[in-house]
C-alpha cells in the first residue's frame, strides 16, 4: 500500500510565474527524498493558474516529512503558498 496526493493550487492573478519557478524548484529534491515514489507537477494548458501535483510516496509519515523538509519549507511555504488563492489536496491509499 502506499499513500497518494492529489493537490491542486490556484496562482493570484499575476503570480502564475512566481509559482512555476518555485515549483520548477522542488522537483528534484522532492523526487530524492526518502520514501517518494513519484512526484510529477503539472500545469493546466488552459489557465496557467492552475497547477496539480500527483504525488505517491511510501506511507503518510514519508509524506509528512516531505512537508518538513527544507526544500519544501523555503519554496512552497515560503514563496509559492502565499501567492496562492486557493490551494487543495486529496488523500489516497492504493489498494495492492
Amino acid at each position: 500500500m502506499a499513500f497518494v496526493v492529489n493537490a491542486v493550487w490556484r496562482a493570484k492573478p499575476g503570480s502564475e510565474a512566481i509559482v512555476a519557478d518555485a515549483i520548477a524548484n522542488l522537483v528534484e529534491a522532492s523526487r530524492a527524498e526518502p520514501g517518494n515514489r513519484y512526484y510529477q507537477p503539472y500545469q493546466s494548458a488552459d489557465e496557467p493558474g492552475v497547477f496539480r501535483f500527483f504525488e505517491v510516496y511510501d506511507d503518510e509519515d514519508a509524506f509528512k516529512a516531505h512537508g518538513e523538509s527544507e526544500h519544501f519549507q523555503k519554496w512552497g511555504f515560503g514563496v509559492a503558498i502565499p501567492e496562492l488563492e486557493d490551494r487543495v489536496r486529496e488523500f489516497f491509499v492504493t489498494l495492492d
